[in-house]
């Protein structure tokens, strides 16, 4: 079969969501994949938990072993330096910015998704405009259109919270009675500990130059607890486990290894969604498309693809849904020559800069380490107000596994004791557990507003596997970013102070920190958040933007180009919820476009009075 009504390019979040509405609808949908349906690739590793327990270094990509047909960014890939440039990039994503595009991304059935922390918090209405702040842009849609779709993506990925604590801390708007599929997740023994000495306490921003309240708030999660039996108007909720079937027994047991791989399947993946796909979706995965086919009008008609052995086929479609990630999206439409009247596509690239700080707790402290996800709750005062037009916003997560994205797994804390203090035996031990114990982090995300210079491109020379051209990306971090970082290790400082923590934030040694860079006389490192957006910019004009409110694609009716490419912010809250609202809205539209084509057409009698000639 080589006609479809949709082809779906790309089976993550969004690619899924798609096929799973259009599929429950009748349609005939195609979802092609780059990467392989078993990540293990037909080894002895197929299954992803072996395939990461066995791995050389754990990597968000390790329960997927590579592939050079279907290569992928690997944080691994870049590496500082003392040079000029300060870090190097190798691998599937290059560079030649001044800062290095820090993120990368799984290209294996359910794509990043795979992958992802867990978090699902929704945007906040002032999100939507930015471009009121004088920064960055604004949405051509509001938080009320999308509101409904949030519920809607909710209920799809499960998500855990509490509802009075979103609205009375956030401002956000719900419909009266609405809950959350699921309680929100147990607080953690870190946050307790936040709760009670700093709720109520004030920091000040040195930026804005105002005092901001601190106050624990707890972070919505795609990830199974406890059902709320009010759900749906008291019908109540049933989580879903592996595969996607009704488990009412699967819930979140504190692995501690939600990235990159959840082993009692709690948190949500698109796999969960695969499992619910109807009987018209097909999955054809070790498919890489290498270009979007259109008539003599423009209109999409198809794409051509590559299997794993260089052999191109060709299927078409009525709709092509682009669903690829942002960069690969961006990527496809450069190998296609196509969506760039605009002169956007590919700009605006956007991902959350994290700083992070880290320390010990006072003697005798305990944070909890390593037990449950990554975090679990954060605060929130600094997401949001007119301070936004002096420096990034950005929200702070309480980071509950130690000192891992900052400094490497634990190992690296017994060679501190073991090479440089020289401890052994009993005495190593209880060095290593008392340092474990009082480890805590807090990751503050920035919000990084749409650039035109931060792009993705086709590199001139360097080929892929298949022969396809890499992409290649030019990234840099604004006044505004460098702002709001300055801003949020103040507010660490002050944080720790108040806890009587030791501070042992230290962006070195230079290979460890390729995102570095010096600000106003002091050193500053982030990390890249995996959250890429805005290289395919949605917009109320195809003067200025990529795709319109619908993702549908200004120059190709028929082609959609969906996730966060389309986002013209990123905000502060974790794009997953945000990008499965727009894939699900942009669902319904496909889906009325269908049926449109589908309705009969009326027929005139060309013998009755006044027909036309």
């Amino acid at each position: 079969m080589t006609r479809y009504d949709v082809i779906v390019v790309g089976a993550g979040v969004a690619g899924s969501l798609v096929a799973h509405r259009l599929g429950r609808r009748g349609r005939r949908v195609l979802v092609l994949e780059a990467g392989a349906a078993d990540p293990g690739g037909r080894g002895p590793a197929a299954d992803p938990l072996t395939a990461y327990l066995t791995a050389a270094g754990r990597l968000p990509g390790s329960p997927y072993r590579p592939r050079p047909e279907a290569s992928a960014p690997e944080v691994s890939d870049l590496v500082g330096t003392d040079g000029p440039s300060g870090f190097r990039a190798a691998g599937h994503l290059l560079q030649d910015g001044p800062l290095p595009y820090a993120s990368g991304y799984v290209r294996a059935n359910g794509g990043t998704g795979n992958v992802w922390t867990g978090l699902a918090p929704r945007m906040l209405p002032e999100d939507f405009d930015t471009g009121s702040f004088g920064y960055g842009r604004s949405w051509p849609l509001t938080y009320d259109e999308l509101e409904p779709h949030y519920r809607a993506a909710e209920e799809h990925l499960g998500v855990a919270a509490d509802v009075d604590e979103q609205r009375a801390r956030l401002g956000l708007r719900f419909p009266e009675g609405y809950v959350f599929p699921m309680r929100p997740l147990p607080a953690a023994r870190l946050d307790r500990l936040l709760a009670a000495r700093l709720d109520g306490r004030r920091v000040k921003d040195p930026v804005a130059l105002r005092e901001v309240e601190l106050r624990v708030v707890g972070t919505p999660h795609a990830r199974n607890g406890v059902p709320d039996p009010r759900y749906d108007g008291g019908r109540g909720y049933v989580p879903r486990g592996r595969g996607g079937r009704p488990d009412p027994g699967s819930r979140c047991v504190g692995n501690a290894s939600c990235i990159p791989y959840c082993p009692s399947h709690a948190k949500y993946t698109p796999l969960k969604t695969q499992g619910r796909w109807s009987a018209s979706v097909t999955l054809r995965d070790r498919s890489v498309v290498s270009r979007v086919l259109v008539d003599g009008r423009g209109r999409a008609t198809g794409v051509e693809y590559r299997s794993y052995d260089g052999e191109a086929s060709v299927a078409h479609a009525d709709v092509v849904v682009l669903a690829a990630h942002a960069v690969e999206n961006a990527r496809l439409l450069l190998l296609s020559g196509l969506a760039d009247g605009s002169g956007q596509l590919g700009r605006n690239l956007m991902d959350h800069p994290v700083l992070l700080t880290w320390g010990l707790l006072p003697g005798g402290e305990r944070a909890g380490s390593y037990r449950g996800p990554g975090s679990v709750s954060g605060f929130e005062g600094f997401r949001a107000g007119p301070e936004r037009r002096l420096r990034a916003p950005f929200r702070v997560e309480f980071g509950t596994w130690g000192w891992t994205w900052a400094k490497g797994p634990v190992e690296t804390d017994v060679e501190h004791f073991l090479g440089e203090r020289g401890l052994l035996g009993a005495e190593l031990r209880e060095a290593v557990g008392d340092r474990l114990r009082r480890q805590f982090a807090l990751q503050f995300e920035m919000e990084q507003g749409a650039d035109p210079a931060n792009r993705v491109t086709l590199h001139p020379s360097e080929r892929d596997a298949l022969g396809l051209p890499r992409p290649l990306v030019t990234y840099d971090l604004d006044e505004h970013v460098k702002e709001g970082m300055a801003a949020a290790r103040a507010v660490s400082e002050q944080v720790f102070e108040l806890l009587g923590a030791e501070n042992h934030t230290d962006y070195a040694p230079p290979a460890a920190w390729p995102g570095r860079f010096e600000h106003r006389g002091r050193t500053y490192g982030y990390r890249g958040a995996g959250h890429a957006a805005g290289t395919h910019i949605m917009g109320d004009s195809p003067a200025t933007s990529v795709v319109d409110a619908w993702q549908r694609c200004w120059d190709h009716p028929g082609l959609y180009a969906v996730g966060c490419g389309s986002m013209p912010s990123v905000a502060t809250s974790n794009p997953t919820l945000t990008m499965a609202a727009l894939a699900l809205r942009s669902a319904e539209r496909v889906e009325a476009d269908l049926t449109a084509r589908d309705r009969p057409l009326t027929l005139l009698d060309p013998t009755a009075p006044g027909a036309p000639a």
